[in-house]
């Protein structure tokens, strides 16, 4: 495909090179010519890639008894449930339904805000928000560190969407990667060696001492993002819980010799490709979280851990298999669900809900995903009060 001329200018403005952590800011994030930023990604099934809350109700049915229990915890008031990337509003308008419905005490004391930074997803969220049970309004987290928000900050499926840096062996040194413009096309090749103070980030995470089981051009991920997110989002809440739900490995699975070319990949018109220079601007790049460097960062931010599991562990723990259970013993068409009616589907709606709720525990699927559940603000008896139902044992949680 023809090389996009804005970002032919754009590199040759800049000498023809750019680190990979620059292209890929402007690919997905330029407010005129980036997949987020132009709102050009369309989320869900029929979409450029699926979520769990794309997939129906049934993800934010689950996750609302844990975000209400968090929300009771915290002292009479105004609070806040804050969505960080919300992708099409999807989840934080279920979430809102589903508060309301179950916890409307709680509901009239509760207000929505979104982090959105880009103007072309938030469009479309204004959309989907339309006739929202909760008010809403959209903000950023230096706006509300000028007067720190008590609630629950929801980050789901955003921290992967963070712009990385990639790293690659180029003989006896790690180089920063480089997107460089060459006779008119876009080229992957290593930069200038990390400086030698890069070895405190590099060890810990064992990549240093270089040796041969990462051999010249193997490459992996760094994400500089992290802290500034956490510190950023740890300013402005002053007190309550983060909630972390992403694609995420441990140090030694992320940077494992025999993976040799990280964890990016390419979403599109639910296509997947490891090639991240494809139509820049058009698909979504994205990439794993290093658990070791997400828990770093927010300790730096002064935020407690409470804990993490995976997707499946933690749902289950909240009563997804009740509700599977609760589908299987439904009648083909004209059944109800509790008072709901099932509808004029039928069978078809039943069978679309059973496989949505089998994909979020599917562990090759999007039960892998880790919870990661962080606190601020709270007193130590807070932490061990048992408000954490997704880390209870299944059937327990609810």
């Amino acid at each position: 495909m023809p090389l996009p001329a804005w970002l032919e200018q754009r590199l040759l403005q800049a000498g023809g090179s750019v680190p990979f952590r620059t292209y890929m800011e402007w690919v997905l994030h330029d407010p005129e010519h980036g997949a987020y930023g132009a709102g050009r990604l369309s989320i869900g099934p029929r979409g450029d890639f699926a979520t769990a809350p794309s997939l129906g109700p049934d993800f934010a049915a689950l996750l609302a008894p844990q975000i209400a229990r968090w929300l009771q915890e915290l002292p009479s008031g105004p609070l806040s449930l804050v969505e960080a990337g919300p992708g099409e509003g999807s989840l934080a308008a279920q979430l809102a339904e589903a508060l309301m419905a179950g916890w409307p005490q709680l509901a009239e004391r509760l207000e929505l805000v979104l982090v959105e930074p880009n103007a072309g997803m938030a469009v479309r969220q204004r959309q989907r928000l339309q006739g929202c049970p909760l008010p809403v309004r959209w903000s950023g987290f230096a706006e509300m560190a000028a007067a720190p928000l008590r609630g629950v900050v929801l980050a789901h499926e955003v921290l992967d969407a963070l712009s990385v840096e990639r790293i690659e062996r180029s003989g006896t040194h790690w180089c920063r990667q480089q997107v460089t413009l060459q006779q008119g096309t876009l080229r992957l090749e290593p930069g200038e060696p990390l400086e030698p103070e890069d070895g405190a980030r590099l060890e810990p995470l064992g990549l240093l001492p270089l040796d041969q089981r990462r051999p010249e051009g193997w490459c992996s991920e760094l994400h500089p993002g992290l802290a500034p997110w956490m510190a950023g989002c740890g300013a402005a809440l002053a007190q309550g819980r983060l909630l972390v739900i992403d694609y995420a490995l441990e140090a030694w699975r992320y940077y494992a010799p025999q993976r040799s070319n990280g964890t990016l990949m390419a979403y599109r018109a639910q296509q997947a490709s490891s090639d991240p220079l494809l139509q820049p601007g058009e698909w979504d790049l994205t990439a794993h979280l290093c658990l070791e460097s997400v828990l770093e960062a927010a300790a730096a931010a002064g935020w407690q851990v409470l804990g993490q599991t995976r997707q499946g562990e933690a749902l289950l723990a909240l009563g997804l298999a009740q509700r599977l259970h609760g589908l299987q013993q439904q009648p083909a068409g004209g059944a109800t669900e509790g008072d709901r009616s099932v509808g004029p589907q039928g069978l078809a709606e039943l069978l679309a809900r059973r496989e949505a709720l089998l994909r979020l525990v599917d562990p090759a699927a999007l039960g892998d995903f880790r919870w990661l559940a962080f606190s601020r603000g709270e007193a130590a008896s807070a932490l061990a009060s048992g408000a954490d139902l997704f880390l209870q044992e299944p059937g327990k949680g609810t």
